[in-house]
């Protein structure tokens, strides 16, 4: 059979039933589709199994599941099951009856019986793999890395047993070489500081990240007295202090005990001790993570550093291993996340049973769904919305006039991102030179706490007129100081102490926002806007022109573009009386 009439090999990656379910699809190895299934449910870290994501993707390619060589699901829930949880259990007990009573019935439900119920809701009857988690992290850091080798690392709360690794890749080869076992968790110590500071545990640990700088490392000495560090990373933790091997809690009176305060209340207040707990946490993460990298760098010699797991999102602890110098250049997985996860399974399996090429590199994540303009005029007009429609010529020098000074504007454009940052398809867009924009978007659009910074986007060319960062930054996973004399002319994106969390953007990652970022620097003198998540609080990223006109409406956003479709607020007087509902609906695809 000739190369032009062999059939495209789609494999079909999952990753569910605990925190940010994500499918992902893959053809001859390239990935064709990555969606969270929260964006679709607008339930916000959805665990269920990604049926409506994993809908899209299908028809996205315009297959069905019986084109589908494999599906291939993110960890070994077997092992995870009656290796890691039942010896658990049995090693806490009597204190863990409690959750083994829940975990029996979590599991009989559904955990032990996914490849059954992937054939029954996706109507499959095709090969149903599986990869172990941390190698699934790996996998979805080192393949779309485009190193020819490379040190890894995966850091997370807990995978089967695995709670970080070390490994090589080599080529299409990738080895685990060593391993830190539950409970024994860099990522569930965060868990477990953001919930003593009473945030929600797998979905607020940004905050914390977000609120350490306001705090000095006041008690630094005692959260290092939580675990037995060793000069190569690997540690163990004291259990005393810790609840989450048996209840459903994850500290309990030991830990307020040593810190000399009770557990805040979700939703209390923040006083100066909360900001000196979360800025010790962060200084103990940094050291933990620079030493684990080290250690990498000695046992798997490279240039070249893959980053993925959870604790891979804390940009604060990126920027120190940056910085160090260890290593010259560094990958880290955008989705690191569980949801990544289904990218990671999919690649392993690609590599592993089909032996298939490398990915030629990760330039970008705009891999989710997309609306053509035709189908989103039709949605404004059927809603009734006013709109004004913009040639692609005048969108970028109109949008960037509306954006001079205290305007915030919905941005809806192209393919929406896959993993937990809006990079410009997805995102809320402002002025970083104007203060008061830092205040109004948390407060007035976002609902969120007044202390949460907000990430800039700069033309990559100009990075280092601004920052100090000397290479791109794509994905919003770096943190690098703000040059001190910027400082003032971009306050919105200036943190508290002198930082940013920073993305870079050039044209052949997304050439409609990097003409947006020209005219306005063109019209402005300045290379920097503000970029934050196209959501309010609560909620998922938004997914379709419902899901932006509902947030436009009912926020304080000024204007909304969709596609071409330009939307002002003070074009629309029935939102001053409550009239707004009427705009409303459920846009569908069909």
């Amino acid at each position: 059979m000739s190369s032009e009439q062999r059939k495209p090999c789609y494999i079909l990656g999952l990753s569910c039933f605990y925190h940010d379910s994500a499918a992902v699809l893959l053809k001859d190895g390239e990935v064709v589709f990555a969606a969270q299934e929260e964006r679709f449910t607008r339930k916000k870290h959805d665990e269920a199994l990604p049926v409506r994501a994993v809908t899209r993707a299908l028809r996205s390619a315009g297959i069905t599941m019986r084109d589908i060589d494999a599906v291939v699901f993110y960890e070994k829930p077997l092992l995870k099951f009656f290796d890691r949880i039942l010896s658990t259990v049995i090693a806490v007990w009597p204190r863990g009856f409690l959750m083994f009573h829940r975990a029996m019935h979590e599991w009989l439900q559904k955990k032990l019986w996914i490849p059954q119920i992937i054939r029954k809701e996706l109507e499959y009857d095709g090969p149903v793999l599986f990869t172990t988690h941390h190698e699934s992290h790996a996998a979805s850091a080192y393949y779309p890395s485009g190193f020819p080798d490379a040190a890894i690392v995966t850091v997370d709360g807990v995978g089967e047993w695995a709670t970080t690794t070390i490994g090589l890749g080599k080529g299409t080869e990738m080895t685990l070489k060593e391993e830190l076992h539950f409970p024994h968790s860099l990522g569930l110590l965060y868990s477990a500081i953001t919930y003593y500071l009473g945030f929600r545990v797998n979905s607020a640990e940004y905050k914390v990240m977000g609120l350490a700088p306001y705090g000095k490392p006041a008690y630094l000495d005692r959260m290092r007295s939580l675990m037995d560090l060793k000069e190569d990373g690997s540690f163990r933790l004291d259990m005393r202090f810790f609840t989450y091997e048996y209840g459903s809690t994850m500290t309990g009176k030991a830990l307020e005990r040593l810190f000399g305060q009770p557990r805040r209340k979700p939703e209390g207040p923040l006083t100066q001790f909360h900001k000196d707990i979360a800025r010790s946490l962060q200084d103990l993460t940094n050291e933990v993570m620079l030493r684990i990298v080290r250690h990498a760098k000695e046992t798997c010699p490279s240039e070249n550093l893959c980053l993925a797991g959870g604790v891979a999102l804390n940009c604060v602890a990126n920027g120190v291993i940056r910085r160090s110098g260890l290593f010259k250049h560094i990958f880290i997985q955008p989705a690191a996340g569980d949801a990544g996860g289904a990218l990671g399974a999919a690649l392993a399996v690609w590599h592993r049973r089909f032996g298939g090429k490398r990915m030629d590199g990760f330039p970008h994540v705009f891999l989710g769904t997309e609306y053509a303009q035709e189908a989103i005029e039709s949605f404004l007009k059927e809603r009734g919305l006013p709109y004004e429609t913009l040639t692609d010529a005048a969108l970028p020098e109109t949008v960037a006039n509306l954006l001079e000074g205290e305007n915030v504007i919905g941005w809806f454009q192209g393919r929406m991102e896959f993993g937990p940052r809006s990079l410009g398809n997805r995102s809320i867009l402002a002025d970083a030179r104007n203060p008061d924009n830092w205040r109004k978007v948390n407060l007035k659009i976002k609902f969120r706490e007044s202390f949460r910074p907000f990430a800039p986007t700069v033309l990559e060319e100009r990075v280092s007129d601004y920052f100090d960062l000397r290479e791109a930054s794509p994905f919003m996973l770096l943190v690098a100081d703000v040059l001190p004399h910027r400082r003032s002319e971009i306050p919105a994106v200036t943190h508290v102490d002198g930082s940013a969390r920073i993305q870079t953007i050039r044209r052949d990652q997304n050439p409609r926002y990097e003409d947006l970022l020209k005219a306005f620097e063109r019209k402005t003198g300045c290379a920097v806007i503000i970029n934050t998540s196209f959501n309010v609080r609560g909620e998922p990223i938004v997914e379709s022109p419902a899901d932006a006109v509902n947030c436009f409406l009912h926020t304080e956003m000024d204007c909304l573009v969709l596609g071409n479709c330009l939307l002002k607020k003070s074009a629309m007087p029935d939102v001053r009386t409550g009239g707004q509902e009427r705009y409303l609906g459920q846009f569908a695809l069909d």
